[in-house]
């Protein structure tokens, strides 16, 4: 895994919205070899596998909405992501900012993991900031899916260290329940940049990660100039990381 890296294509949400098959070919061209689906842009399973293995890259995970795991859509969910080859659902992120709502979202994930874990599907979580501000009833959110699941989580290096957490130590206290993370760069206050152009500690996450065999998916999402400009920005400046 040391020095392969993934894209989130939300990353290329500008060219990815029209025209999925040239953004995916074109990530591929930059040097990622894995993909990070965000959004199927009413393409079908089969599209979508014949545009990834056309792109040479590989679906690493996908983030997909927590809706879709609902008992009335779930069979389709998995369907679908059982045909694009897809092993790791990802919720990128939903409203949980009250205990009724975290109720049912522990609710629906109890329901839902095992149905995609006997379809060889993983389920993870993708944080923000929000997740890891204290919260009405003492703790945090995130705290509390720490506590009540046993869901993955992919941690937002970048999200975290603006919330005012420290990746590191956070990626070391979560052990085990990280095998992904976003790497990630940008400003206090959610501006995102591209790799080495803000103030997260890029470099120091990505040491870890190496040193603790973490999938790095990259993410930038300032679309600066556009988004696949900046997704190359990204790369170079991996590729002087690692000389």
């Amino acid at each position: 895994m040391k020095n392969e890296y993934g894209l989130q294509m939300y990353s290329v949400r500008d060219m990815a919205k029209d025209d999925l098959r040239r953004a995916l070919i074109e990530v591929g061209k930059l040097g990622y070899r894995y993909v990070e689906l965000a959004g199927f842009f009413d393409h079908t399973a089969e599209e979508v596998k014949s545009y990834v293995r056309e792109a040479g890259v590989e679906i690493s995970g996908t983030h997909s909405a927590f809706a879709d795991l609902y008992p009335d859509k779930l069979d389709e969910t998995i369907a679908y992501h059982k045909a694009i080859g897809n092993t790791d659902y990802i919720i990128p992120g939903t409203r949980l900012t009250t205990l009724p709502l975290i109720d049912e979202f522990v609710k629906v994930i109890e329901y839902a993991q095992p149905k995609l874990e006997a379809a060889g599907i993983q389920l993870g979580y993708h944080n923000h900031s929000v997740e890891f501000q204290p919260m009405y009833w003492g703790t945090n959110i995130h705290a509390e899916l720490q506590r009540r699941t046993k869901i993955h989580f992919e941690i937002d290096t970048y999200w975290a260290f603006n919330a005012g957490v420290d990746p590191i130590i956070l990626l070391e206290r979560l052990g085990s329940r990280v095998h992904v993370i976003h790497l990630k760069d940008g400003f206090i206050g959610g501006r995102g940049m591209a790799l080495g152009e803000g103030h997260a500690p890029v470099e120091l996450v990505h040491e870890y990660a190496e040193k603790h065999g973490l999938r790095m998916v990259v993410e930038s999402e300032s679309l600066t100039p556009t988004g696949i400009e900046e997704a190359g920005r990204c790369m170079s400046f991996l590729r002087k990381l690692n000389g």
